[in-house]
């Protein structure tokens, strides 16, 4: 193809060279005519013998003119007095004989140059006007340079042109042999139809696997986002060509997909959704990142780790209920009846006062139940969890499972902190100003280092091993992402008296209260306020004032 367009354009550009140079050759022939013409005609000697001798081949005026023709190299110079008979001619018979062609226009006084037929054939012309001495034209003179000599010039041109158009061809053909060979390197070997049936083949590829594919180039610039990248990132396909910290914004989905932050399946939130990202370079400086939903198995991370927190409350009850069989059991033996029936008294009660004083004050069944198992599975691990004496939550929460996740996390993390510091305990508030609900939790523990205290609420960051089913580090980034949902935030502080105290602040995350004519007991919950079909075992450590 580029030969074909080499040797077109070649024979295009001789040709439009050539066209031209016939016409220039043509008008340099005439005015050569002219000039000789001219120079002719200059001559006095001539207009003196016109007017003193009459025509014949051994006259002045033939000798003159043939002297004149000779010089020039002219075809002919013939010199005609003003009727149009010729006194010079390369012929001499013809002298004495009127001219073939009109010398109307000389004989008026006007030049002429032209291209035309006469008895010696076809012919450039120049014609001028001869004049005595007064400036009468008395004659003219006709000069004519043979074609044939022009037509000589224009052939011998063409080899030259020739030699000129096949140098420019055979560098053009070396260039595109060139250029060739490059390109088959680049591509491989593949033909134009190979590498368009590849690009339809990596369209329907990459639109197609359900694994979101983003590339960048060396500027960070978006160059391909597929569907699934679009869906899992939230973005549209006027992504592409932009900044990738522009289409995202900042954060840590940007940091992993720009290289900031390094590694193999590196998590990251965006949104509601856990993604799973790798990195790879490319050889121009861009990068391909691959995207993997991990949100439904860390759900199920999340409930398993909720399910192993049942257990291990199941397990603590199920101790503390073998204790306190077998204490029975042993006042039964020692015939101590009276002690016996206080001490089962007192058990009964504590299960009563315990749900009562959680209802009381955590009005939602869930974050009720949640509070009271969280509470048991602290107790086993030696920490103390309490209600401050100013919480008070209605059952008006709008998003509760939500709630639930903030609670829980962070009462997870508390825990994690308290156990094995001295006085291991935790405080949980629940407050409501309005509709904002407000979440205070305090632990004993170490607490978290000032610089830390931004960066804990990135995504990946633990300081907890790594558990079976996935990665850690999403906790607090997903207590952050609830919270920014509503409107609110998190805070994370020094505690009074050492440990960390975390602060959710949740606008609009109650209902409007309904006025009602009678109380009705929340479902779940008996008309007492005690939680129905479910009684949590006590234990010395969250009785009481613990609550």
């Amino acid at each position: 193809m580029q030969l074909a367009i080499i040797t077109g354009v070649t024979i295009l550009v001789t040709g439009l060279f050539l066209a031209p140079l016939s016409d220039q050759l043509d008008d340099q022939a005439m005015r050569r005519a002219l000039a000789i013409a001219q120079s002719t005609a200059a001559q006095p000697e001539i207009a003196r013998d016109l007017g003193s001798t009459d025509p014949s081949a051994r006259g002045p005026v033939q000798s003159t003119a043939e002297r004149i023709r000779r010089a020039t190299g002219a075809e002919y110079v013939v010199v005609m007095d003003g009727r149009g008979v010729r006194w010079s001619h390369p012929s001499a018979d013809r002298i004495g004989a009127v001219v073939s062609t009109d010398p109307g226009e000389a004989l008026r006084g006007r030049e002429v140059m032209e291209i035309d037929s006469g008895t010696l054939g076809r012919s450039a012309r120049g014609k001028v006007p001869l004049v005595d001495d007064s400036g009468e034209v008395i004659g003219a003179v006709s000069v004519g340079i043979e074609y044939d000599s022009v037509r000589a010039r224009l052939l011998g041109a063409i080899p030259g042109l020739l030699a000129y158009a096949g140098g420019a061809l055979a560098v053009g053909a070396l260039a595109a042999y060139l250029i060739s060979r490059r390109l088959q390197r680049q591509t491989h070997d593949l033909a134009f139809s190979d590498i368009s049936a590849l690009l339809t083949e990596r369209e329907a590829m990459l639109h197609g696997i359900r694994e979101g594919v983003v590339a960048l180039d060396a500027a960070g610039r978006v160059r391909l986002l597929n569907d699934e990248a679009q869906r899992l990132l939230g973005l549209g396909p006027e992504a592409a060509g932009r900044p990738l910290e522009e289409v995202l914004g900042e954060g840590r989905t940007t940091d992993v997909l720009t290289g900031r932050v390094v590694g193999d399946d590196l998590l990251a939130v965006r949104g509601s959704r856990v993604l799973l990202a790798n990195r790879m370079p490319t050889d121009d400086g861009g990068a391909v990142v691959t995207l993997r939903d991990r949100t439904e198995l860390e759900h199920l991370g999340r409930e398993l780790d909720s399910t192993t927190g049942l257990i291990d409350a199941l397990r603590a009850q199920d101790h503390e209920h073998a204790n306190r069989l077998h204490t029975l059991l042993g006042l039964l033996e020692l015939e101590m009846h009276e002690d016996a029936m206080e001490f089962v008294t007192e058990v009964v009660g504590v299960h009563r006062a315990t749900a009562e004083q959680v209802t009381e004050k955590v009005q939602d069944p869930l974050l009720a139940a949640l509070l009271v198992g969280k509470a048991t599975v602290a107790a086993e691990r030696g920490v103390a969890l309490r209600l401050t004496p100013g919480t008070l939550l209605p059952d008006r929460v709008v998003d509760p499972r939500g709630l639930v996740t903030v609670v829980g996390n962070l009462v997870d993390n508390a825990t994690d902190a308290a156990a094995g510091s001295d006085g291991a305990r935790i405080e949980v508030e629940l407050r409501t100003e309005g509709r904002t609900v407000v979440l205070g939790v305090r632990d004993s523990g170490p607490g978290v280092p000032p610089e830390r205290h931004a960066s804990i609420f990135t995504e990946g960051w633990s300081t907890k091993d790594v558990p079976a089913h996935g990665k850690r580090g999403l906790g607090l980034a997903l207590v952050r992402r609830l919270a920014e949902r509503q409107g609110g935030g998190v805070t994370v502080s020094d505690a009074d008296g050492g440990g960390a105290l975390f602060t959710v602040v949740l606008p609009d995350a109650l209902a409007d209260a309904e006025p009602r004519d009678t109380v009705t007991p929340a479902p779940g919950r008996r008309a007492d306020g005690s939680l129905g079909g479910w009684q949590p075992s006590a234990h010395p450590a969250t009785t009481g004032e613990q609550w």
